[in-house]
């Protein structure tokens, strides 16, 4: 109850959710005696894999012995994830007791509560000196809260594409502006690049870091992986090979994200990470609301013997690494979605090929996503389209035969009301 007072406290300091500048978390660290100076950092810019990227490096990293902290946004389920301290996430005690301290330095002065929550992360990071720091960009990176490091080990970009794509000029409102946006004040360290979608995207990354000094590692490059039979596959760098198993997260996706995060562990000089420390790892991944199965709990009994899936995709890029698993399995796939209100609806489901049903929900609790009946009516060009409710009616609704599995799609907001629930 006092962390929930706290929070509302906070989000009512500025009048905006989102106010791209820097200035405000620059005054307010330096009023704390600058704490993101103190800290060894990883920033990880992109629009999708952020997460599981992270996740993958930090089940290695578990291995290795090496303390972590991490933040990440937004959270699924609480607000507690997205701060992590060695290793751990900070209860609620800890994390009012962090954010009164943020609170009483800003002295009710305006600032987002992205703001306030990237200085907690900060100042409480500086407490562990020796820990490796994995930090998630949000929106962009250029006037995002988290770019206000003088240093890091190494930034990773993730793979980039179309979202967010309200918050530019109408006239940018393009890949080659996020690209911008996101990579154009990388630190000068190492720059991992990751998969991305087409050649395009990569000569654009290319183009726009070509003069920031640091030293530049691309998939298929300077470091790949390649499927083998019998449950393995072979990752690649300028230090070696290595066969590994294949990881405990599911689909051809989280293969490039995890060789991402191999690559950028493999770049750090002052870190021994061990071909056992990361064979070891990936088969212990935490990924939450990344194509998740729901194994038990209350939409489990329901389902019974069928496989239920929840992945938190919401944009285009996200729904074609999404389907690209889906067309690999031999089954019928039922799909319940609920999307934001902001989102690009017909291009999102535009990837989906051969699905069994479609079933559009209300998110619970968000007053920014589209209604569900609304958004049946915009997608109206799949043939077995439904509205239910609630998540719980959608379920009761579908046809399922056997081996048939049901994916639960569209929204992180809808993703962790999914796991609440359930």
């Amino acid at each position: 109850m006092k962390l929930q007072k706290i929070v509302s406290r906070l989000q009512e300091l500025h009048p905006k959710e989102i106010d791209l500048s820097l200035d405000r978390i620059k005054n307010l660290c330096k009023r704390l005696g600058n704490p993101q100076d103190k800290i060894k950092a990883i920033s990880i810019v992109g629009t999708n894999g952020k997460y599981s990227t992270i996740q993958a490096m930090f089940a290695i990293l578990k291995e290795a012995k090496i303390k972590c902290n991490i933040y990440t946004s937004p959270h699924i389920k609480n607000i507690n994830e997205r701060f992590v301290f060695n290793n751990q996430e900070l209860n609620n005690e800890e994390l009012a007791s962090l954010f009164e301290e943020i609170e009483s330095a800003n002295n009710n002065e305006p600032i987002t509560f992205f703001e306030i929550l990237t200085t907690a992360y900060f100042l409480k990071a500086s407490q562990y000196p020796d820990n490796i720091n994995l930090i998630e960009t949000g929106l962009f990176h250029r006037f995002d809260a988290t770019n206000i490091l003088k240093s890091n080990l190494a930034s990773i970009v993730t793979s980039i594409g179309l979202d967010h794509l309200d918050w530019l000029p109408e006239n940018e409102q393009n890949v080659e502006k996020i690209i911008y946006e996101k990579t154009s004040t990388l630190l000068n360290s190492n720059i991992i690049v990751a998969k991305q979608s087409n050649k395009e995207i990569t000569d654009s990354i290319k183009k726009t870091i070509s003069n920031n000094s640091s030293d530049k590692y691309f998939h298929n490059e300077n470091y790949s992986f390649t499927m083998k039979e019998n449950d393995f596959f072979y990752y690649e760098d300028q230090f070696g090979g290595i066969k590994l198993p294949m990881p405990n997260v599911k689909g051809q996706f989280q293969l490039e994200n995890i060789s991402t995060a191999i690559a950028a562990l493999r770049t750090l000089n002052d870190f021994d990470i061990k071909n056992d420390y990361i064979q070891k790892g990936i088969t212990k991944i935490n990924s939450i609301a990344r194509l998740q199965e729901i194994k038990s709990g209350n939409f489990k009994e329901l389902v019974k013997d069928h496989q239920l899936f929840v992945d938190g995709s919401h944009n285009p890029l996200g729904a074609k690494v999404l389907n690209e698993y889906l067309e690999s399995l031999n089954c019928n796939k039922h799909i319940i979605l609920g999307m934001m209100a902001n989102k690009d609806h017909n291009e999102y489901m535009s990837y989906f090929k051969d699905i069994a049903t479609l079933t559009t929900i209300d998110i619970p609790n968000q007053p920014n996503s589209i209604k569900g009946k609304e958004l049946k009516d915009k997608l109206n060009s799949f043939k077995n389209i439904n509205y239910k409710e609630s998540i719980e009616e959608a379920i009761k609704s579908i046809p399922v035969k056997e081996n048939d599995i049901i994916l639960i799609t569209g929204s992180l907001y809808l993703a962790g009301e999914v796991l609440n629930l359930n």
